[in-house]
């Protein structure tokens, strides 16, 4: 397995390449090439939601960028990114459908920023 230029290759049983985009796996993408004035973090959408929602970010810098879900009582109970990202806006969508209805947080941080916000599921 190798991952280069944004793109995952994998060897096969079968003697064949698999090739798929990262972006397509992680299901991290990347909204604009602008670059935003300031760093921010958005509001979940929808919220509340069931059980699928979507976390729209914006980076000023290029640089480690950590999004965590939290629940109720602090604990991590989903790591969405964990990797060094360019500046831009990227979004990415949280499945909670494994988790129970409540109020849940979710975390962006990096090198020269931090915002929590809260996000309530209902099923």
């Amino acid at each position: 397995m190798s991952i280069s230029n944004g793109y995952i290759f994998s060897g096969t049983l079968a003697h064949s390449v698999w090739l798929r985009s990262y972006s397509e796996i992680t299901g991290i993408q990347k909204i604009s090439e602008l670059v935003p004035s300031s760093y921010f973090l958005s509001q979940n959408y929808p919220n509340p939601f069931n059980p699928i929602t979507n976390i729209r970010y914006e980076l000023l810098k290029s640089g480690l960028v950590n999004l965590v879900v939290f629940d109720v009582l602090g604990r991590e109970i989903e790591l969405l990114v964990n990797e060094k990202q360019n500046a831009g806006t990227y979004e990415i969508t949280f499945n909670a459908s494994q988790y129970s209805s409540g109020i849940y947080f979710y975390r962006l941080t990096t090198d020269n920023f931090s915002d929590t916000k809260k996000m309530l599921m209902i099923k």
